[in-house]
């Protein structure tokens, strides 16, 4: 009651872990340590490749988008959850919560169109190694890169627009930590079916293109790879796509668990879990993942401090 207290009609109450009350400092401890970690790997990530002129490639290019869109994942989720851990005042505006709703999304489609880039700059870097140049030149990469911002930005906004047209129940209760599309959709009084086909159509579109252009590439590269004679060939080729290949897998199957089912079905601690990968859990690991086995990145990130030279092959 006293959680409930606290909200008008015009306010949403995110109620994602307010059952383990005993465990709340450990909570925050856990998301702000994450978030820390997140922020710096990810940066290190962006100044390691600005820095150094050996990763000015189109591969490298990516991963730093990829790595500013991390960081904007963290920015939209974890500090909102972390002033409600520390003040127990769980509410959240309507409009916060639609603004919320549309960055998480536009970010979620672009992590998603980026992948798919990511994946056809390593089809033609190694299917195409001759073509690579003249295919994947400066011009080509932005122009990738700003019509993955424009589409997910649109998918994103139109849906937000939509959600907005909803009236809400009287409890306004969201049983997650963030204002997620699920959730919300359970609370709506109003008509949703305009809404859910738009969404399923914008997931066909922004989910299973970008994910069978990701199966595509790496079906043509794992074939190139079986062709190389050398085992030493073999194994360079994979250690530079198994990174983006772990990344992808992270993405794609928690974004499964939670979309790909019918709201009806939806369940808010499975909901709760999935969530927590892919916003928090997979932005940390991916300045890991992209850096442990690569020894172009940790060459620029040991010239980035200054101590040593480093590896440049």
């Amino acid at each position: 009651m006293g959680i409930r207290n606290q909200t008008t009609l015009s306010d949403f109450l995110l109620l994602g872990f307010c059952e383990l009350p005993e465990q709340q400092p450990l909570l925050f401890g856990i998301f702000l340590g994450m978030s820390l970690v997140t922020m710096l790997g990810n940066l290190l990530i962006i100044l390691a490749i600005g820095s150094d002129q050996h990763l000015h490639t189109p591969m490298y290019f990516f991963l730093a988008n990829l790595s500013f869109i991390d960081t904007c994942f963290s920015c939209t989720i974890v500090p909102k959850v972390l002033v409600n851990i520390q003040t127990q005042h769980h509410t959240i505006t309507h409009t916060g919560c639609l603004m919320q709703m549309y960055f998480f999304m536009a970010l979620t489609l672009l992590d998603d169109f980026l992948l798919a880039v990511m994946a056809y700059d390593r089809y033609v870097a190694i299917c195409l190694p001759l073509h690579y140049i003249m295919i994947m030149h400066p011009q080509s990469c932005l122009l990738l890169v700003a019509a993955s911002w424009l589409c997910s930005h649109l998918l994103a906004f139109s849906l937000t627009l939509l959600m907005s047209q909803f009236s809400f129940c009287d409890s306004h209760s969201i049983p997650h930590f963030f204002c997620d599309v699920p959730p919300l959709l359970k609370l709506a009084c109003s008509d949703t079916h305009i809404f859910q086909v738009t969404m399923l159509s914008e997931a066909v579109l922004s989910g299973m293109i970008p994910l069978t252009c990701v199966l595509v590439s790496y079906s043509h590269i794992i074939r190139t790879i079986l062709r190389v004679p050398s085992a030493g060939g073999k194994h360079k080729v994979f250690s530079t796509c198994g990174s983006h290949l772990t990344v992808v897998t992270l993405f794609y199957g928690t974004l499964f668990v939670v979309y790909f089912q019918p709201s009806s079905s939806y369940s808010a601690d499975t909901g709760m879990v999935a969530s927590v990968i892919y916003t928090i859990v997979t932005p940390m690991l991916n300045p890991f993942i992209y850096s442990l086995r690569n020894r172009d990145m940790q060459g620029a990130l040991w010239r980035l401090f200054g101590w040593g030279k480093g590896s440049t092959q």
